[in-house]
C-alpha cells in the first residue's frame, strides 16, 4: 500500500513540475493523489527523501526536486569532508573541486543559482529539529556575512573545531544555537568565530 502511494506521489510531482515549471505544495499533492491528510503526504515525502528519490531545500516553499533529472542539467557537487570537531574546512578552490574524490549529483534548482556550492557530511544530532540528521549531506554556500538564524559552518579559532549551528549575533558575542532540545547553546566571542559557509539545502542520506 505504502509503496504504491509513494510511486503515485512521485509521478504526480514529476508530472506537475513538467506542466507548471515548479514543484507542487503538500496540499496540491494531497488533492492530486487523493490522500486523506497533509500529514500522510508528509510521511510519504519523508520516505521518498530517505530513499533518495527526492530532495527538499530546508524552509523553502515549493522546493521538492525529483532526483532523476536529465544528466545534462544535473550538477556534480564535491563532497569535501565532514562537519564535526577537527580540522577546518577551507573555502574550496578550483583545485579542490578538481581533486574531490566524491561528488553528489543534484538539480540546479536545489541550490537556486548559488555559486561554488560544496557538500559536507554531518556527524552528530545537534540539528535534528532543523531536519539535519547524522549522516546527512549539507550543501554549503561559501559566505562570510550571514543573518541571524542562518545555519552555518562555524570555525572556532581557539578550540580548533568546526561546528554546524544556527548563528545569532549578540553584540560582541555570537550564540551558536543547536536545534536539539537536549543540547545547550554555545556562546563565543565574535572574533573567535569564522564563518566558513551557510547551508542552502540538505540531502537526506540513509542506508
Amino acid at each position: 500500500m505504502g509503496t504504491e502511494t509513494r510511486e503515485r506521489v512521485l509521478q504526480f510531482i514529476r508530472t506537475f513540475k513538467e506542466k507548471k515549471g515548479y514543484a507542487p505544495t503538500v496540499r496540491e499533492i494531497q488533492e492530486g493523489c487523493k490522500i486523506s491528510s497533509p500529514s500522510v503526504v508528509q510521511y510519504h515525502l519523508d520516505q521518498l527523501q530517505r530513499e533518495g528519490l527526492i530532495v527538499r531545500a530546508r524552509e523553502k516553499f515549493r522546493s521538492i526536486t525529483v532526483t532523476e533529472e536529465p544528466l545534462g542539467h544535473a550538477l556534480g557537487i564535491p563532497i569535501l569532508g565532514t562537519i564535526a570537531a577537527g580540522h577546518p574546512v577551507s573555502v574550496p578552490t578550483s583545485e579542490t573541486w578538481e581533486n574531490a574524490t566524491e561528488r553528489i549529483t543534484v538539480s540546479p534548482e536545489l541550490i537556486h543559482g548559488k555559486k561554488r556550492v560544496y557538500a559536507l557530511r554531518v556527524r552528530g544530532n545537534s540539528m535534528v529539529d532543523a531536519m539535519i540528521a547524522d549522516g546527512d549531506l549539507v550543501l554549503m554556500e561559501p559566505v562570510r556575512k550571514v543573518n541571524n538564524g542562518d545555519v552555518v559552518a562555524a570555525w572556532l579559532k581557539d578550540e580548533q573545531e568546526i561546528t554546524l549551528k544556527k548563528i545569532y549575533l549578540e553584540g560582541k558575542k555570537v550564540r551558536l544555537q543547536p536545534c536539539n532540545p537536549f543540547m545547550m547553546p554555545m556562546y563565543q566571542n565574535a572574533d573567535n568565530v569564522e564563518i566558513q559557509g551557510r547551508v542552502v539545502a540538505v540531502v537526506r542520506v540513509h542506508a
